[in-house]
């Protein structure tokens, strides 16, 4: 039994108010770089980048990133960018949960080694379990809930969601 936290239309709602926030950050930009982590992170991204490609003329540029969410200082971070094709860009680090921040904290450094115009972060559900200092700029929902429970994104045609176990 999902005890749903979210349905499709209110994620269709939180994906349209965050990818409005990104581009009211990035007015300025002529291109943004929506770096999606491997998984839900990557399939978020996705779909910021079909609205924001609807109310911009700004070149939305889909960057993979790929890592162990469960050892990523091991396995180590990779992208299907170049660190040459996002240098001196505006990037936004998408994943679809902030759990204890490790992932997103490792995405961070990776693209730190590389000049940068801004970096930002944006996450469906914030968690509030941080164990590192990284926070989510653009967040869908904030959630109070216990370590034990599991925050579960499903993005499905026509029947996104968002449910905890």
């Amino acid at each position: 039994m999902e005890n749903k936290i979210l349905n499709h239309e209110q994620i269709q709602h939180i994906i349209r108010r965050i990818a409005y926030q990104i581009y009211e950050v990035n007015a300025e930009e002529k291109r943004i770089i929506l770096a999606g982590i491997t998984g839900g992170g990557l399939s978020f991204a996705k779909k910021l980048q079909r609205i924001l490609n609807e109310i911009t003329e700004m070149e939305i540029v889909l960057c993979q990133v790929t890592m162990d969410k469960s050892n990523p200082l091991h396995s180590g971070v990779t992208t299907s960018l170049e660190p040459s094709k996002y240098k001196n860009s505006s990037i936004v680090l998408v994943d679809d949960v902030l759990n204890s921040g490790s992932t997103l904290i490792y995405g961070v450094h990776h693209f730190l080694k590389t000049p940068l115009k801004r970096l930002k972060t944006a996450v469906l559900v914030n968690r509030n379990h941080k164990k590192y200092p990284v926070k989510a700029d653009f967040k869908g929902i904030s959630l109070s809930t216990s370590l034990q429970e599991h925050v579960h994104v499903r993005f499905e045609a026509k029947k996104d969601r968002v449910f905890l176990d």
